[in-house]
């Protein structure tokens, strides 16, 4: 079932083009990746999917409603969530405390923040971070912890909000090779097990040969090639818009496919 529709979206900055009529589906359980090299347009479509950018044309559709005028907090109040490149945590607070400040704000009790937050949703803040397998450091600082595993935290703070759609930019920069595959193979199980759709932007090839399902290339805005990861590493256009990294689009070794 069609989960995101994106029809048409073009976004020009000073008479420059950064996207032009891009048009793609995303299904439920699906990881779709966006990708091309430097300046193709990647982070202005995904801004205008989470509603950081509005687009000068086209529209951007969830389950079938309209959603191109919406702001990011209303999309995320219709179950778009988000993970970002450089990890939103709060340092200073504890694992789960994080979670339970993504629930408190989920919830819409914001406003009542004279309770602490660390006296509310504890148990429902301990079962997302058991997902994601950081239960067992639930109580330890963010700032204690490995890149790596604050990257699953942030994971688990996107989950609070039981999105439908969930966007990833470049989730995982910064991250050591193990730590990458891990990650996009927990995204995969939870993506498959509730039915969420995963549209993310990645640099490593490893990563997305290894973990998405189709792949979307843009260059210069506009979309040259979509498909699985086997017909875009195939795809001649594709490997001339990689030139400048003729290792780029070969198979990844020792990763297995989500």
């Amino acid at each position: 079932m069609t989960l995101l529709s994106v029809q048409g979206l073009s976004k020009s900055f000073g008479g420059v083009a950064a996207a032009r009529d891009v048009s793609f589906l995303l299904e439920r359980g699906e990881l779709l990746a966006i990708i091309g090299p430097n300046g193709a347009g990647k982070s202005t479509v995904f801004n205008m999917v989470g509603g950081q950018l509005r687009p000068d044309h086209g529209a951007v559709l969830l389950d079938g409603q309209n959603i191109t005028a919406a702001s990011p907090q209303k999309r995320f109040r219709l179950g778009v969530g988000r993970t970002f490149q450089v990890a939103q945590t709060f340092l200073s607070m504890s694992v789960v405390e994080n979670v339970q400040m993504a629930l408190v704000s989920c919830n819409g009790e914001s406003s009542a923040l004279w309770a602490p937050a660390r006296t509310r949703h504890r148990e429902e803040a301990l079962a997302l971070l058991e997902q994601v397998g950081m239960a067992d450091v639930a109580d330890r600082p963010c700032s204690a912890l490995a890149y790596g595993d604050v990257k699953r935290v942030e994971l688990a703070i996107a989950l609070a909000g039981q999105p439908k759609l969930l966007l990833m930019d470049e989730p995982t920069a910064g991250m050591a090779a193990r730590e990458r595959a891990d990650l996009m193979d927990l995204t995969a199980r939870i993506a498959d097990a509730k039915s969420i759709g995963v549209l993310f932007t990645e640099h490593d090839m490893d990563v997305v040969f290894g973990h998405a399902e189709r792949v979307i290339v843009l260059v210069r805005g506009r979309i040259i090639a979509a498909g699985s990861p086997e017909e875009i590493r195939q795809n001649e256009e594709v490997r001339r818009a990689y030139l400048g990294d003729e290792h780029a689009l070969e198979k990844p070794k020792g990763l297995s496919p989500a």
